[in-house]
């Protein structure tokens, strides 16, 4: 596998969201979650509806997957990123229909400063999961982190057109269009 990050694919996909539909693997409650999300007052309070959204991508009907999951997690956040890479590789391996599966080993690959390996998960999670302003905003810092900023502020923009209550990525989008900031679409 070539270690070129794959900058225009994933850019290219991210302009192709709005067309784009989750997978039938998707949990259906999301929807709803989204939809409310989406307004500008949702009718809960916008951090219960993106802890809603996280609790759903992160947990898995099969109790298997769901364990490697909480694992991998857990490893991540003890810095066992050796664990994390094997419960995460096992897990895309065994449930490669899961967003959040793809979605927390591009985290870790990120962690990890394997950002070409990083942007690929992204692109998987995405796939799957087109409305995962994680992974969006994951690969916006990626794409700043390589000095890329037009890229960046194009998925800095469809994170929020899906969650317009990201306040730290509100405020870097407005900072980038005070310096200047360009929209490629």
């Amino acid at each position: 596998m070539s270690d070129r990050i794959a900058f225009d694919d994933c850019l290219q996909l991210v302009l192709k969201l709005d067309a784009m539909v989750p997978a039938p693997a998707q949990p259906k409650r999301l929807d709803a979650l989204f939809r409310d999300l989406s307004r500008f007052k949702p009718q809960q309070p916008a951090y219960e509806l993106q802890d809603l959204i996280w609790a759903v991508w992160t947990n898995h009907e099969d109790e298997f997957a769901d364990q490697a999951m909480e694992q991998a997690i857990n490893a991540i956040a003890l810095k066992d990123y050796d664990v994390a890479q094997l419960v995460l590789d096992a897990l895309v391996d065994a449930r490669p229909e899961w967003s959040e599966a793809w979605n927390k080993r591009a985290t870790l690959h990120f962690i990890r400063g394997d950002d070409a390996y990083a942007v690929r998960d992204v692109m998987e999670t995405l796939k799957r999961e087109p409305r995962h302003f994680g992974a969006l905003s994951g690969f916006a810092q990626i794409c700043l982190k390589h000095g890329r900023e037009a890229e960046a502020l194009v998925a800095f923009e469809a994170a929020l057109a899906i969650n317009p209550h990201l306040e730290g990525v509100a405020a870097l989008v407005a900072e980038m269009h005070a310096k200047g900031g360009r929209v490629l679409h």
